[in-house]
């Protein structure tokens, strides 16, 4: 129980001081300032947020948690689901161009290696 509670004060730590980095991030580019009490308000509903996500996947049972099952969760947020949808989107256009590359560059590879082996053969 007690590494329970050290896990969440742990996790709420690092959200607290990650919610100030890009408060200091976003509020630098205007010359903002948030003050404490926000910070604290913004990390906690964050938190709080976190914890209905992640009893709505524990209720569906998942073990692994996919994009789909992640829009799922945001469709009550109209922004967040076109944010999460959008960004999905292009992961998977990234990972089909890194695919498309690998596999062009391994058939490059197997030809040289073949005509390699041509080469020797000959010799």
């Amino acid at each position: 129980m007690d590494e329970d509670f050290s896990l969440h004060q742990r996790l709420k730590a690092a959200l607290h001081f990650t919610v100030g980095r890009l408060c200091e991030d976003i509020g630098g580019d205007g010359g903002k300032r948030f003050n404490k009490e926000v910070l604290a308000a913004i990390a906690e509903t964050t938190y709080r947020q976190c914890g209905l996500f992640h009893s709505h996947l524990r209720h569906a049972k998942r073990t692994t948690v996919n994009s789909e099952d992640v829009k799922l969760v945001a469709r009550r947020s109209t922004a967040l689901y076109n944010h999460i949808t959008r960004r999905s989107e292009e992961l998977a256009s990234t990972n089909q161009e890194q695919k498309e590359r690998r596999k062009k560059n391994t058939g490059k590879r197997k030809s040289e290696d073949e005509e390699t082996s041509v080469k020797r053969n000959k010799m």
